[in-house]
């Protein structure tokens, strides 16, 4: 049977390889991605602590897709300042046959200079009136009609739990319509997206993993029964 998935693996590019004792290749999920592929399916999730490599892949991921770095969809062409690395360059995405071409970005910390490259070309506006998590859901409400893959990296730092929750609502309505979805969080949450691969990064690699194994949701759950004993390490 044939994928339908606009991306059904990442791989090191043939032609392009990156030399792997140089950044971000130092990256153990990087340089396992380059090494080993990577397959995805309809839905995935990762997580892992800051520096592990997740914005890193997600960006690459967006600019070999097509996508703007900063967010927005395949015809954005916002640029405030460039940050991403090279590695887009290096990754050979492989599409499923027939597979839409389309897709949008969702990067936090750009968002508001996407905002405003909205208001700025007149397609659409009134963002930096709303909150932030206001801002954030009506985004996805509004680019709902892209069917296509769909890069959320850490939304959740817009987002109450009521917020996370209603993201999740619109994220199932995505993939039910046919797009697939690659996530970033930190949050246990949005973690727990129905159907969802989820992946733990880490200095050892890129490693999949149960919800209930994810260091964030072990965490969160220690944390939560025992606040003092965390806050004590703060003394």
């Amino acid at each position: 049977m044939f994928s339908t998935l606009p991306v059904r693996r990442i791989q090191a590019h043939p032609e392009h390889p990156l030399d792997l004792a140089q950044w971000p290749a130092t990256l153990a999920p990087v340089r396992q991605v380059l090494t080993e592929g990577w397959d995805l399916g309809a839905v995935t999730v990762i997580t892992g602590e800051n520096g592990s490599g997740k914005s890193t892949l997600l960006e690459a991921v967006a600019l070999a897709y097509g996508l703007n770095a900063e967010g927005g969809s395949t015809g954005a062409m916002h640029r405030s300042r460039v940050s991403e690395s090279d590695l887009a360059e290096h990754l050979q995405l492989v599409r499923g046959a027939g597979a839409s071409k389309r897709g949008f970005f969702l990067r936090a910390e750009t968002m508001h200079g996407f905002f405003s490259y909205l208001e700025d070309v007149g397609i659409d506006g009134g963002y930096h009136e709303r909150s932030h998590g206001e801002s954030f859901l009506d985004i996805v409400m509004k680019r709902s009609r892209i069917r296509g893959l769909w890069l959320l990296d850490e939304p959740e730092s817009a987002l109450s739990v009521s917020g996370c929750l209603a993201l999740i609502g619109q994220l199932r309505d995505l993939i039910a319509g046919g797009s697939q979805v690659l996530l970033s969080t930190h949050s246990p949450i949005l973690a727990a997206l129905p159907g969802a691969d989820l992946y733990e990064l880490d200095e050892t690699g890129l490693r999949d993993c149960r919800y209930d194994d994810l260091d964030l949701v072990r965490t969160w759950r220690s944390f939560l029964d025992q606040p003092a004993r965390f806050l004590r390490r703060l003394e």
